[in-house]
Parts: structure tokens; C-alpha cells; sequence
């Protein structure tokens, strides 16, 4: 390689002079980066052996077992890239979790960057490839390839401080603007794709707070304000999404003001929707927009002198090429997929080679997004209810999801809880489609400890139910009167079995006892 092009590919991918004026930026988005990843680990430290132990709903074991049998040879490993083929019990569950949150701390204090965010990456990674239903999020692939993405941006060394010798990489500081851009923008584009009449008329927002999967206490109110105030919120979203974002590749000043805009957005939509770490992420993600001037206006004196203090250190010349040469191989390849991913939105039969599609999709880390294309019509909760007659049930408690109809909606968010975060999803489809209802039921028939573990109690604590059913309730926000004259934020009304009532046979099988009738049609 010549000089010159040496220098093209260290000007672009992160050799001095790399991104002069981002190191502020790059050092607020990492240390956000470190509490999201904490965010995460800590969530599933709570929940992951319900949800993918041993005897949870979806064992990760059996789903490997499954993949050994379906993949031959290494093959296997690459379709699901997962730590957790060493071992799936509850301790290496457990441990996973607890070394992400560990890796996570360190990023969070700076130390060692490059190694500790490689830890959160493969230990979060080796949970979503293997959680099956539970980590079909976007927000789990938005995670991965700002993770991803993260380890060409994180300065080297033990502890680098402001990095002020190693600069951003200008290939990743630029694909996770990238993927700030595509979040909001593909997201605008399923809106206007799917033909959805609630965004074609501007009234998609009209019940959004009361239907989305976990609302908040601040949501009710939002729900309450007057008609214009949905269909303002409604267009700005259009605008948002289609327009503004375009924002980010205009000058300086325009910059400055696009990361002011979504920075209000998305702390609007944080205390009005429990979107687990989602909209902190996106959050993150604009601090990229900023650099170091604009940070030194809004921090401390302190802050100011220590980032000025920072200068170059020299460094060695072959690890800098090799690093290079890495970077344009990884970084080039992601930036093509989601490239052809976002075209693929409008144009679906665009001859693009689909080859690298395939070969990064198992690692999550150049995804295709679009959220909210079509809107709820209505809100539906399963509840599942035991009984040891068959004719008065008791409700099993959840922590998170709308239940009693007198508990105030919390904020709890970025705190994701994907078992209460599933039901929304399968309570606006059918139980036949939704095996995690069924198998629940079974495991709440057992008193299965770890199961029982992501509700909020267990009212058969002493000896497990005869019978256990899913019911489905619809669910209205209250009215302001009707919350002034008895507290309640919630009104409900039942609509029937969801899924099959089960019995437990004396030899352990399991029986249905009562079908469910046909539902009415919901969405």
C-alpha cells in the first residue's frame, strides 16, 4: 500500500488524525453505552432462568439441542454465536449476566474500553442468540450494532482518559449516526408503506398511550389532552422521522439544533412509554451529533479543563496499519448491509447481493428497523388464573404489565421486562402462534420456581393449582371523571378464554379440561 493511500484509510478509519473535535462526544456516548449495557444484564439477572433456564419457558438448551440437529458441523456455531454452548444451566446463566454487568461497570469508569465492551458484546449477544421469542426486539439488534460499532469507535489502552491519541474512527463515528438515522428513518418509512389509515389521517397518537405494550402513569395524563394535540404529535413524528433526521448531514449549526429536537423527543417519549432501553439508546446515539465545543458549553469548568489538557501521545505505526486494515474489512461490510437494508424498504426487488445479508444476520449487528408502521386498535391483556374447583380462579400477580385496575402505570424503563413485554405481543394474536401461553400454564400447573419468578407473587404458594387458564381482558385508560370518583386508572372488560384450561394428571401429564371459544377479532 502506498502513502497516500495509507493516509485516505487512516483519515477515515481512525488513525491520527482520525475525528479531531469528537473526543467529548465519543466519551459521553461511551459511558451512556456502559449503563445501557448495565441496564440490560441487570433486567435479566432477574428473569433469565424463567425465561431461557433449564426448566424456563423457552430453554436455551433445547433450542441449541435443536440447532446441533438442524446445522451441521461449525455451522452451527455461526447461526448461533453463543457462549452458552459451554453450558446452559442456571449458573452459567447466571454468570453470563453477571460478567456482562461487571464489563459493563468498567466501561461505565473507562477502564480498558476496547476489551470491556468486547465482554458486554459477546455476553449479550450469546443471550439474544439463544432466547428465541425473547429476543426478537429491535431494540436488542439496535444494541448489538451500536455495540458492535462501539469497539471501533472506544479509544485503546487500560486507561485511555479522553483518547486523545487514538481519535474516533471517522467509519464509525459515521455508521452510528448511521444507525441513529436509519432508526428514525425507516421507521417513518413502514409508516407510510404499510398504508396504515391511522397515520395516513394523523390519528395514530389518539390512542397510542393507552395501547402500547407497557404504558405510563405520565401516558394516562397525555392520553387526556385535547384531539389537535394527537394530530400535532402525530405530524411532528411524520416530520421527525421523513425529514428532520436529514438534519444531520448539513452544517454545524443545523446539527446542534437537530440533536436539541430529538434529545426533547425522545425524553418525551421516555416518561410517556416504558420502551426498555430503546429510546435511551437512540438518546445515546445523538450525543454524536455534538462535538467538543459544543460539550464545553454545557459542562463545568472542570470538565472543560480536563478535556483541554488532553493531546496526542505518538503510537506505533504497524498496529495503527493493522487496526486500519481490520476497520475498513468490518466497518465496510456493516456499511454496505445496512445500506441495502434500507433500500430494500422501498424497493423490495432491488438486485442486491444478499450474501452479506445472510452472513451478518446471525450477529444482529446491520439490521433493518421500523417501529410502530401500524398502530394497536385496542388494548388486550392475558392473564392467567388458577383454581382448584374449576369455578372460582384466583389471578396470578404481574409485576409490570396493567392488571388491577387501581395501580398507577410506573416508569421503570430502561428495566425490560420481556416476559410482561411478550404477553402484549401474543395477547394480540392467537395462543396457537404463541407457545410461550401454553407452556406457561404447564410450568404454573408445576409450581415451576423459576417461572413463577417473573410474576409478582404466586397465590397457590402451598401446593400448585388443579386447574390454570389464560383469559383476555380489553383494557381502557379511565376517563377523568371516572379516575376522580374511584382512583381507578384502569377499566376492563373480559372477553373470553385466551388459551386452553390444563389439569395436571396424577402421572404427570397434562390435560385440557376447556377449549377456548373463537376470540373477537382484535388487533
Amino acid at each position: 500500500m502506498n502513502g497516500s493511500s495509507q493516509s485516505r484509510l487512516n483519515w477515515i478509519f481512525g488513525t491520527p488524525p482520525g475525528a479531531p473535535g469528537r473526543l467529548a462526544p465519543r466519551w459521553l456516548f461511551l459511558r451512556a453505552l456502559g449503563l445501557i449495557y448495565f441496564s440490560a444484564f441487570f433486567s435479566l439477572v432477574f428473569q433469565i432462568r424463567g425465561l431461557i433456564g433449564p426448566n424456563g419457558i423457552l430453554p436455551a438448551g433445547e433450542f441449541l439441542a435443536h440447532v446441533a440437529n438442524s446445522v451441521s458441523g461449525l455451522e452451527r456455531f455461526w447461526f448461533a454465536p453463543s457462549l452458552l454452548w459451554v453450558a446452559s444451566s442456571n449458573h452459567a446463566l447466571m454468570a453470563l449476566c453477571w460478567v456482562g454487568m461487571a464489563a459493563s461497570l468498567l466501561v461505565v469508569a473507562n477502564v480498558w474500553p476496547r476489551l470491556t465492551l468486547a465482554v458486554c458484546f459477546v455476553c449479550f449477544l450469546s443471550f439474544v442468540s439463544t432466547a428465541s421469542e425473547f429476543s426478537g426486539y429491535q431494540s436488542d439488534g439496535m444494541l448489538l450494532e451500536a455495540g458492535f460499532l462501539a469497539l471501533f469507535l472506544a479509544p485503546r489502552g487500560l486507561l485511555p482518559g479522553w483518547g486523545a491519541d487514538d481519535p474516533p474512527s471517522r467509519a464509525a463515528l459515521f455508521l452510528l449516526l448511521w444507525e441513529w438515522f436509519r432508526i428514525y428513518f425507516e421507521s417513518g418509512l413502514v409508516k407510510l408503506l404499510s398504508g396504515d389509515e391511522q397515520w395516513r389521517h394523523l390519528t395514530a397518537m389518539v390512542d397510542y398511550y393507552q395501547n402500547g405494550p407497557l404504558p405510563t402513569w405520565v401516558g394516562w395524563y397525555a392520553a387526556h389532552l385535547p384531539h389537535w394535540f394527537h394530530v400535532a404529535t402525530a405530524f411532528l413524528t411524520l416530520a421527525l422521522e421523513l425529514v428532520l433526521v436529514f438534519m444531520m448531514f448539513m452544517p454545524r449549526p443545523v446539527r446542534l439544533a437537530c440533536f436539541v429536537l430529538v434529545t426533547a423527543w425522545q425524553a418525551g417519549v421516555i416518561v410517556t412509554a416504558n420502551y426498555k432501553f430503546l429510546n435511551y439508546l437512540v438518546l445515546a446515539l445523538g450525543f454524536l451529533l455534538l462535538d467538543d465545543r459544543a460539550v464545553e458549553r454545557l459542562t463545568p469548568q472542570r470538565f472543560r479543563s480536563r478535556l483541554a489538557e488532553s493531546s496526542p501521545a505518538p503510537r506505533s505505526t504497524h498496529a495503527a496499519a493493522l487496526r486500519t486494515a481490520i476497520a475498513a474489512v468490518m466497518l465496510t461490510f456493516v456499511g454496505y448491509v445496512t445500506t441495502a437494508e434500507l433500500l430494500r424498504l422501498p424497493f423490495r426487488d432491488l438486485p442486491l447481493p444478499t450474501a452479506p445479508i445472510t452472513a451478518l444476520e446471525p450477529f444482529r449487528i446491520a439490521n433493518q428497523y421500523g417501529l410502530f408502521a401500524v398502530m394497536t386498535r385496542g388494548r388486550y391483556e392475558i392473564e392467567f388464573q388458577g383454581s382448584n374447583d374449576g369455578v372460582r380462579w384466583t389471578a396470578y400477580p404481574f409485576r409490570y404489565k396493567p392488571q388491577a385496575l387501581h395501580e398507577r402505570p410506573h416508569i421503570y424503563a430502561p428495566y425490560q421486562p420481556r416476559f410482561d413485554w411478550n404477553l402484549w405481543f401474543a395477547s394480540l394474536g392467537d395462543w396457537r402462534q404463541n407457545a410461550i401461553v401454553p407452556i406457561t400454564e404447564e410450568k404454573l400447573l408445576m409450581n415451576d420456581r423459576d417461572v413463577l419468578g417473573l410474576f409478582a407473587g404466586n397465590p397457590f404458594a402451598q401446593t400448585p393449582p388443579k386447574y390454570v387458564r389464560a383469559v383476555l381482558w380489553q383494557y381502557w385508560f379511565t376517563s377523568a371523571a371516572e379516575k376522580r370518583a374511584n382512583g381507578d386508572w384502569w377499566r376492563r372488560q373480559l372477553l373470553g378464554l385466551y388459551a386452553p384450561e390444563v389439569t395436571r394428571t396424577a402421572n404427570g401429564t397434562f390435560t385440557v379440561t376447556n377449549w377456548p371459544e373463537p376470540l373477537p377479532p382484535h388487533d
